[in-house]
């Protein structure tokens, strides 16, 4: 799995990390129970602190597409969120990025989000 960081861009690194890891899940280029980079090996591979690749990885835990194993590191989930899922994710932070550059409050946002739930 190749994972590619744009230091210049506005987004975190350790968010482009687990969009990266994220985009990977959803179009099945890596699979339930695979075994990521681990966290000191990606870090000197893309030039961060292994902080940041570990806050990446954090927040694919809380959305439940990885777990964090001791001694195993980052595997992909094999009973958490489907691919399904990530794409979802993946989706909707681009949603909250192209928001965020039109000046829309998070109220605004959750607001587009309910009428179109509402189908309205």
């Amino acid at each position: 799995m190749l994972i590619r960081i744009d230091p210049a861009s506005p987004l975190p690194l350790g968010d482009q990390i687990a969009a990266a890891v994220r985009g990977a899940i959803a179009d099945h280029s890596v699979h339930p129970g695979e075994r990521l980079p681990a966290a000191r090996t990606l870090a000197n591979s893309l030039g961060v602190n292994v902080h940041t690749v570990l806050r990446g990885y954090q927040r694919l835990r809380e959305e439940g597409l990885i777990e964090l194993r001791r001694g195993r590191g980052a595997v992909v989930s094999t009973d958490g969120a489907p691919p399904g899922r990530a794409r979802l994710m993946e989706g909707i932070r681009g949603l909250v990025a192209e928001a965020r550059g039109l000046g829309l409050s998070d109220d605004e946002v959750l607001d587009l989000v309910r009428t179109g739930l509402s189908g309205t």
